[in-house]
């Protein structure tokens, strides 16, 4: 090594001693007699100081010193004068006087200025990732994810788990999304399929005897992108068999306290809160409630039906809902941030929105419709106390669920009422099923492989498959962990029968033929002895997302794509030439350089 130790690895031990420091350099500071450095690697910041008294080549050189040079300084490091000691930086106590300068690698002028490079547009640091990947707050995040990924690791190596690797050219087979496909050269018109989440493969190691599987592996998905989605993710992949669903909670629920207190010093209390997932629609909206705070969402049916309100009517008439949620301190917001709040509503799927002030009495367009004291039972049911405003939706279930949990969000951010911290939150008892309106037929709310609940399979194996309402009635015995509005994580207790695992396809309309073709090498491995089994896959990206206080995936990932899934650094996708597709027996109606 052509250093001593890292710049921030430097202690008020290493006063009066010579060292060899090498990094970039961050600032520089010309103070006519003195030129000051700080200067950077992983590890942190020094301060270097040039002084003409004690090296004058070197003070000299100093002057030609731009952002982002490689150097190397060697000097003595001294006690910093007091009065300009820098409390707030680890090694802001000394600093070191520069003997000896060697330029190891100068860099052309920066597209943006680092030190403001938080400012810079995303799409100009996504271009020069490698130049964002130096900021102390990036090298934080790639450092985190590191020590996340190890304690994972050594988890899960403490609990018995094996990690295997499972196939990255695998079977094209629906599992919700598009997959990315893969020409074969060797077998023309065929495809390899990259995999969607390694599903098969690890309910195969199960039956396989492994009984505890895990990795840290790639997935991807070929959808419309987001700031918490990735075309190319992470998942903590696991299985285990002879297992129930307590186990495995159990299990990631000791997980997260390991990787909390070891990563960022933090204790999780532990079990986590559970609820069901008809709960959690009723109370929040959704089915990955933020739990940091409260503004719950309340059923107003049977208030809105002793009034005469049209809106409210119709809609419970036609088989909707009325629901509402309390604004907290929003009885003094202007007609035109009211009409702000409507257009939002309708951005999110609403007709409209309509609202009542609590404000020495009820004031609202629309309290003519409702006695005095179905108004006051409506605010008792909000909690609305004077100088809070009710804020109702009423329509078709699914638009009001959507619509008023992202309202909730929304307010919850705009009138601070969201509490620092991680609150966890287990989602239980989903629907096995869900109608598809578009299909005209039931899909699996997660996949074709998730178990009923104990207590449903009967009626799974035995019930008319024509009768929509006890299909819709089946629980799936899955569960999503849940942390601070994010799903982490999701799994279920698996189909570990070949003939509940038929009678799954016959529910969901997949002919026995085509589940053979897609699924033939699960279907034949569950007729050898297949254990009881479940697992889990956390998303990695989130996770470390979260926990390191980011507000995208992509501050959290070393190469990430846009949200068209291009990665400005490297230009992928790109075109490739004529030669390569022959070889791969493809034509394309795009023309081709």
């Amino acid at each position: 090594m052509i250093r001593d130790k890292g710049c921030g690895e430097i202690k008020d031990t290493d006063i009066g001693s010579a060292k060899t420091l090498t990094g970039w350099v961050f600032r520089r500071r010309d103070h006519g007699g003195l030129i000051f450095i700080d200067l950077r690697d992983r590890s942190g910041l020094c301060q270097a100081v040039f002084s003409p008294d004690v090296s004058a080549d070197a003070h000299e050189n100093a002057h030609s010193l731009r952002a982002e040079y490689v150097i190397a300084v060697s000097g003595e490091i001294r006690k910093r004068p007091e009065g300009t000691e820098n409390p707030g930086l680890p090694t802001g106590m000394m600093e070191m006087y520069v003997q000896k300068l060697e330029v190891l690698n100068e860099a052309s002028a920066l597209p943006y200025n680092m030190e403001e490079a938080a400012d810079a547009g995303e799409a100009l640091r996504l271009k020069y990732r490698y130049l964002d990947l130096r900021r102390p707050e990036m090298q934080r995040n790639m450092i985190l994810r590191h020590r996340i990924a190890k304690l994972v690791r050594d988890f899960l190596d403490e609990k018995e788990f094996l990690e295997i690797e499972t196939p990255m050219l695998t079977k094209s087979t629906p599992e919700g999304a598009r997959d990315y496909l893969v020409p074969s050269r060797l077998n023309p018109g065929h495809f390899y399929a990259l995999p969607q989440s390694p599903q098969l493969f690890k309910q195969i190691l199960m039956v396989a005897g492994m009984e505890k599987y895990f990795q840290i592996v790639k997935c991807f998905r070929d959808e419309d992108l987001r700031a918490d989605r990735q075309p190319e993710f992470t998942q903590v992949d696991l299985e285990m068999s002879f297992v129930g669903r307590d186990e495995i909670i159990s299990l990631m629920e000791g997980m997260m306290q390991r990787l909390f207190r070891e990563a960022l010093n933090i204790d999780i209390e532990t079990p986590f809160e559970r609820l069901g997932f008809h709960e959690a629609m009723e109370r929040f909206g959704n089915d990955k409630p933020d739990m940091r705070f409260g503004l719950e969402l309340k059923d107003m049916a049977d208030l809105a039906e002793k009034g005469t309100f049209k809106v409210f009517l119709d809609a419970l008439n036609s088989g909707g809902m009325v629901k509402a949620l309390n604004g907290n301190g929003m009885a003094g917001v202007s007609r035109k941030e009211i009409d702000t709040l409507t257009l939002e509503a309708q951005s999110f799927g609403a007709k409209g929105l309509a609202w009542i002030k609590v404000k020495n009495g009820f004031e609202s367009p629309i309290a003519k419709f409702f006695p005095e004291d179905v108004l006051k039972a409506m605010a008792e049911r909000l909690e609305a106390k004077d100088g809070d405003m009710m804020l109702f939706v009423a329509d078709k279930p699914k638009v009001v669920y959507d619509v008023l949990s992202r309202m909730r969000l929304e307010l919850g951010r705009k009138l601070n009422l969201i509490q620092p911290g991680y609150k966890f939150v287990w989602i239980t008892d989903f629907p096995l099923l869900e109608w598809d309106e578009e299909e005209g037929r039931f899909q699996a709310m997660h996949h074709p492989f998730t178990s009923p609940r104990d207590d449903d399979m009967e009626k799974m194996l035995t019930g008319d498959v024509s009768d929509k309402t006890m299909l819709s009635s089946l629980k799936a015995n899955a569960y999503d962990i849940v942390l601070n509005g994010y799903e982490i994580g999701g799994g279920s207790i698996r189909i570990h029968k070949q003939t509940a695992q038929k009678r799954m396809f016959e529910l969901l309309n997949i002919p026995l033929e085509e589940a053979g073709m897609k699924f033939g090498f699960l279907l034949d491995a569950l007729q050898f002895g297949a254990p009881p089994h479940g697992g889990i896959a956390l998303g990695l990206d989130r996770l470390v997302m979260l926990m390191a206080g980011a507000t995208s995936i992509r501050d959290v990932i070393a190469f990430p794509k846009t949200q068209k899934a291009f990665c400005l650094m490297s230009g992928a996708p790109s075109e490739v030439d004529t030669k390569q597709l022959r070889e791969l027996h493809i034509k394309t109606d795009v023309p081709v350089k």
